[in-house]
């Protein structure tokens, strides 16, 4: 499958990232659940990334579209997977230590993470706009973290789940990278495809140690949360084929309003008020990093067709 936009449809591809953010704020609800009654992070991920291989494998078979996997850059999609591998337990981890509004607000702090590989990595120079953002997002960073500091009167939050959040955050930024890389030559099908192949057996590996009797409602929560994580890639991806990135990830802000949700209906958390002052604070920042990547890749584009004329 070519990874571009043969017929954009923009309304197709914003209500199909709209069901992805409320399908992954699903999946991290079921996953804190699943935790709750006991069940291992380890195996929670491996029946993440099993299912997902299965039905991956299964829908490019039904589509004629295996020969998408063919690749020639095992090696890369093997150091995607190991970051990706363990990017999933900080993001999981931060979800069972946290409550799932703040944990997703956290999340958002991957741009931020991006600007500043840029500049370690790249040498990219940043201006004053996007500086201004990655400091404006770690402002509300503080401020939603201010009761794990034992600052203010709200209920504490974990200081390590906090940590745990961020370092998710910065590895999904590098994780980022190296998909962007993938993408110069790989199938997106391919990419979800040789990541779960190569995490399941490594998972399975460590699936004896950790596995535990579960009750029928445990299974299904189980089952559930990986069913979610399947349809989530495949909802992802195909938003991709419909519209531009640039526009349809503003809707992965969306799973906050899901997170909230969740925590009030099932946890009984009501959101404190470092949340409703710290959350707007990253969202606007990551907004803003948003509209000037877009400003610099149009200036770019511009550039390269007065140099072709």
């Amino acid at each position: 499958m070519d990874g571009s936009v043969a017929r954009p449809r923009p309304y197709l591809a914003l209500s199909l990232r709209l069901a992805t953010a409320g399908t992954l704020a699903t999946m991290s609800m079921l996953v804190k659940v699943a935790g709750e009654r006991g069940v291992e992070l380890t195996e929670l991920i491996f029946w993440r990334q099993a299912i997902t291989l299965v039905c991956v494998a299964v829908l490019l078979a039904a589509m004629g579209r295996l020969a998408d996997i063919k690749t020639k850059r095992l090696g890369a999609h093997a150091r995607r997977a190991v970051f990706g591998i363990v990017g999933m337990f900080f993001v999981y981890g931060a979800v069972m230590l946290l409550p799932l509004a703040e944990a997703t607000a956290l999340s958002f702090t991957a741009p931020f993470f991006a600007v500043l590989l840029s500049v370690l990595l790249f040498k990219e120079k940043v201006g004053r706009y996007r500086w201004g953002a990655v400091a404006l997002g770690f402002a509300g960073v503080v401020v939603l973290t201010q009761p794990a500091f034992g600052l203010g009167s709200e209920t504490p939050i974990s200081l390590i789940g906090a940590g745990v959040a961020l370092v998710a955050a910065a590895l999904v930024a590098v994780i980022s990278f190296q998909i962007q890389d993938l993408n110069k030559t790989e199938a997106p099908w391919s990419i979800v495809f040789w990541f779960t192949a190569f995490t399941t057996p490594l998972m399975a590996l460590a699936l004896p140690f950790v596995i535990g009797p579960h009750d029928a409602d445990t299974w299904g929560l189980i089952i559930a949360m990986a069913l979610c994580g399947a349809l989530a890639q495949i909802l992802l991806t195909s938003s991709l084929r419909f519209g531009s990135a640039g526009v349809i990830l503003l809707m992965d802000y969306t799973s906050l309003l899901w997170a909230t949700w969740y925590g009030w209906s099932i946890f009984e958390r009501t959101p404190p008020t470092t949340l409703w002052l710290g959350a707007p604070l990253i969202v606007a920042a990551g907004l803003l990093i948003a509209w000037r990547e877009k400003q610099l890749a149009a200036a770019k584009a511009r550039r390269i067709e007065t140099m072709e004329l």
